[in-house]
């Protein structure tokens, strides 16, 4: 660095807030990496650490899946949306369930009135999963559904629907999400108290290891985390926090950590700063190879690889000048791309302002399509790989991290933070004080809090026809009349029974499904038996 660089950077203001709360130094230089090992933290691609990503030539030899999350209304209507998608080029599918579906409720239950295919897709039953999923081959089609608490029933549902199809259930791809933990923590979809949905979680585990081994039996999520207001350094944290609370519980179910850590994934979010983000996901990925193999004596490399789907940030899109939003979803979607995802959705234009449209959904595909094939950044792998700024951020998010890591384990462990509201509280903090700085101006938020301008046309949006509630109900009851009752019930029983004991639930759960049982019924089989959980007021 020449004298005269030397003194403008000292002269200029050397460090840049960040939502993250970590520094954004004005100027970095080899001297702000000192110590630094590029052997130790850099490595090469498909190497541990897994830095610059978890396959040795990431892009050049497959792009990322190109996977829409979408759902709503009617499984028919759902079903329209997803091979209109796939005609236009997506790669994979990614499901959205309504909120009776994600906890446990049939579409006819006095909570659901008004909720019924309102935030995705309505799932009552077998028939309404076969029609989801009509001329859709899934041995050919890689399937992400973002369930948790249901997360049993919905995997079981797709792989009755898969039997019915022929399909070699050892050739299924895809991922249920099945994070129950983190729905404790930051989006309240849960229905049991945490051990018991930690035992159903493992059982996945352990029954994805037998019957699908190329399933991954859970996407562990940063996404929902970040969305509630964390910072990117809590993002990193808490979900990997969680990952090893899930890994400790299925050592202690029995199972060997190489049998089932490679059918392990993550979910994370792409929000608005660029270069941090993609620190982001080098960080996590060599963070959770290291964890891995010092605390849990991995030996596999792929019980090492942090391989994840990212999705851009639907809190950073705004309701006003929603155009706006078109160029933050490009920008997201390339800071996951330059980061390293297996897969990505691409948010639309309107989501700040309903579900989105066809077009809209349409926009958002085209948007990774760009990226992938006329941008270039997928020739090289991990071309930002040496970069001063990325690799000091890397650093310092994956060792903040790790000190909010040692602090839960000191607290006893994950369960133990959440039971306390350690985690709640700390995303809870993070949210206000991003709030506040948005309200004083330090944030700035463009068509928001600065560069507002008069609203222009209302754009386009989509909406639930109410009619569409009452014919679901009269589906899900028509299927309760036509049954055959006894053995449903027979099937539901078996359910509570090893729900009561300590066998495996997932073949009782999948009997019950093809005996015509309903999600909520069986969800109900294992409230019986577990009880539902009651949230700790945080204060």
């Amino acid at each position: 660095m020449t004298e005269d660089t030397k003194k403008r950077a000292e002269t200029a203001e050397r460090k840049a807030a960040s939502t993250t709360g970590l520094p954004m130094e004005t100027v970095v230089t080899p001297e702000d990496l000192s110590g630094w090992d590029a052997e130790r933290e850099l490595g090469y691609p498909g190497q541990f650490p897994f830095t610059r990503g978890v396959y040795p030539t990431m892009y050049r030899g497959r792009l990322w899946t190109m996977r829409q999350y979408a759902g709503f209304g009617s499984a028919a209507e759902s079903n329209r949306r997803y091979r209109y998608l796939l005609e236009k080029g997506q790669t994979g599918l990614s499901v959205a369930f309504d909120l009776p579906t994600q906890i446990g409720m049939d579409s006819d239950h006095a909570l659901a009135l008004g909720e019924v295919g309102k935030v995705g897709v309505a799932i009552d039953s077998l028939e309404d999963m076969q029609t989801l999923f009509d001329s859709i081959p899934l041995e050919r089609v890689s399937t992400s559904m973002t369930i948790n608490s249901t997360a049993a029933i919905l995997l079981a549902l797709y792989v009755a629907v898969a039997k019915q199809q022929g399909a070699n259930l050892a050739r299924l791809a895809g991922t249920v999400q099945n994070d129950t933990l983190k729905e404790y923590i930051a989006r309240g979809t849960y229905i049991y108290p945490l051990r018991p949905a930690l035992r159903i979680v493992t059982d996945i585990f352990a029954w994805c290891r037998r019957e699908l081994p190329n399933w991954n039996a859970i996407s562990i999520s940063g996404y929902h985390i970040r969305e509630a207001g964390s910072t990117d350094v809590q993002e990193v944290a808490f979900t990997l926090a969680n990952g090893i609370a899930y890994v400790e519980a299925a050592v202690a179910a029995g199972l060997q950590v190489d049998e089932f850590a490679p059918q392990l994934s993550f979910f994370f979010n792409a929000h608005n700063e660029f270069l941090m983000q993609i620190a982001k996901f080098r960080a996590a990925r060599r963070l959770w190879a290291r964890t891995m193999r010092d605390r849990f004596g991995a030996r596999d490399p792929r019980s090492m690889m942090l391989r994840f789907h990212a999705q851009t940030a639907g809190s950073a899109l705004t309701a006003q000048q929603p155009e706006n939003n078109l160029a933050r979803v490009a920008l997201q979607c390339l800071a996951a791309v330059l980061g390293g995802c297996q897969s990505l959705h691409a948010n639309a234009l309107d989501e700040a302002l309903a579900l989105p449209t066809e077009e809209a959904a349409l926009l958002a595909l085209r948007t990774q399509q760009i990226i992938a094939h006329e941008t270039g950044v997928a020739n090289t792998v991990d071309p930002v790989g040496g970069s001063y700024a990325i690799e000091k951020l890397t650093g310092e998010i994956e060792s903040a991290a790790q000190e909010y890591i040692a602090r839960i384990d000191a607290l006893g462990g994950m369960l133990r933070a959440i039971e306390t509201g350690y985690v709640q509280q700390e995303i809870q903090k993070s949210a206000y004080d991003y709030q506040r700085a948005i309200e004083r101006g330090e944030q700035i938020v463009v068509g928001v809090n600065r560069f507002q301008s008069e609203q222009g046309a209302p754009i386009p949006t989509l909406r639930i026809d109410p009619a569409f509630e009452r014919a679901q109900v009269a589906r899900l009851q028509a299927l309760r009349a036509r049954r055959y009752a006894a053995r449903s019930r027979a099937a539901l029983e078996e359910v509570e029974r090893r729900a009561r004991g300590s066998e495996n639930l997932m073949p009782a759960i999948l009997a019950a499904v093809e005996a015509h049982a309903t999600v909520g019924e069986i969800s109900d089989a294992l409230r019986r038996a577990f009880g539902e959980y009651r949230e700790s007021v945080v204060v």
